[in-house]
């Protein structure tokens, strides 16, 4: 299994998109989580630990992105949402999840 920190993306992680700053969530996804994804089949781990902080959008846009364009399933995203970690503050992976989860449905509710 990969592990992905996202610390060596970006000490300070950034706005939603990247037209708004740098270190954006839409980036990360992009340039990160997406190449990572497709060579594991989602077999990878996400520490969230080591920044200084996240903001909700970042998060969000980063994950629920990855639901919302297709990058992954349902069943990718709940691989993915059991290897999502914190040891310092275990909010933040439930945050995570939280988004996955919340992307999921909304595209099942959208299927006929």
């Amino acid at each position: 299994m990969k592990t992905i920190r996202v610390k060596d993306f970006a000490e300070f992680p950034g706005p939603r998109y990247e037209k708004l700053g740098p270190c954006s969530g839409e980036e990360f996804r992009e340039t990160v989580l997406k190449p990572a994804i497709i060579e594991t089949d989602a077999d990878i781990q996400i520490d969230l630990d080591g920044t200084f902080g996240y903001g909700s959008s970042f998060l969000e846009e980063a994950f629920g992105g990855l639901v919302r364009l297709h990058i992954i399933n349902a069943d990718q995203a709940r691989k993915l949402s059991a290897h999502i970690k914190s040891d310092e503050d275990p909010t933040l992976a439930e945050e995570v999840k939280s988004y996955l989860v919340d992307a999921v449905k909304g595209l099942e509710s959208k299927s006929p």
